[in-house]
């Protein structure tokens, strides 16, 4: 009966945990990643479809494009 009772626990609560690959969603050419919040070496770029930030690498980052560079 223990058992029983300790395998329906741990099923409900693996019920509740997030999927592990949720955290990892890619955007920005398969460079960014969708996280709720950017670390200090990522800046944002814009919103992910679910709305989280996509955090883009400082290295991967494009370069701004001057008016100069369309003449």
């Amino acid at each position: 009966m223990a058992q029983l009772l300790l395998l329906i626990v741990a099923l409900l609560v693996l019920g509740h945990v997030p999927p592990g690959r949720s955290e990892f969603k890619r955007c920005w050419r398969g460079q960014g990643a969708c996280r709720t919040y950017c670390t200090r070496q990522e800046s944002y770029m814009h919103l992910c479809p679910d709305g989280s930030l996509c955090c883009l690498s400082y290295e991967f980052k494009p370069m701004p494009v001057t008016k100069s560079e369309y003449d």
